[in-house]
């Protein structure tokens, strides 16, 4: 059994070596998710706002340093990428990027009273995406999601490029 060791960026370890020694598939699939992701049909900065409040709602500092990451190199606003936790009353998304972070948040969240995602928020996404983008916005979701338990178990180390962010 492995033990994370100290607190600062230096001597951050991950939990788990890097699963591709293992599984040398991974790679294509996170290949093969990127590239449907990555279509063309949505805006990329709305895939990278929307996989930022997946890291943020998980609670997973690797994919909210990533996506923060990524947002900036897209030279996105500060103010925008600061204000994904709170983009309910924030002035700076569009309506389109205002449901596919509500669609997100509902996917995530448990709903004690109904369905995650009603109606009333997929006729509202379908308002603003054809078909292809709530496809592209959905494996962008699903892309996210099958990356968390990676995050949260093994614990690859923030702010490193792939195939970097293992200590082993």
């Amino acid at each position: 059994m492995s033990t994370p060791t100290s607190t600062g960026q230096d001597g951050l370890r991950s939990r788990l070596p890097d699963p591709i020694q293992f599984f040398p598939e991974m790679a294509g699939i996170a290949g093969g998710m990127s590239k449907a992701v990555l279509n063309g049909s949505i805006p990329r900065v709305t895939v990278s706002l929307v996989q930022l409040r997946a890291g943020q709602i998980v609670g997973s500092t690797y994919h909210t340093v990533r996506q923060t990451g990524d947002l900036r190199k897209a030279e996105e606003a500060e103010e925008r990428i600061t204000a994904v936790a709170s983009w309910r009353d924030a002035p700076s998304f569009t309506d389109a990027e205002r449901v596919a972070l509500e669609l997100v948040e509902a996917v995530l969240s448990p709903n004690p009273f109904g369905e995650r995602v009603p109606d009333e928020l997929y006729a509202r996404a379908s308002a603003h995406y054809d078909d292809k983008a709530l496809w592209t916005l959905t494996l962008a979701i699903s892309q996210i999601c099958f990356f968390i338990p990676v995050a949260l178990i093994g614990r690859p180390i923030p702010g490193r490029n792939p195939g970097e962010n293992y200590s082993r």
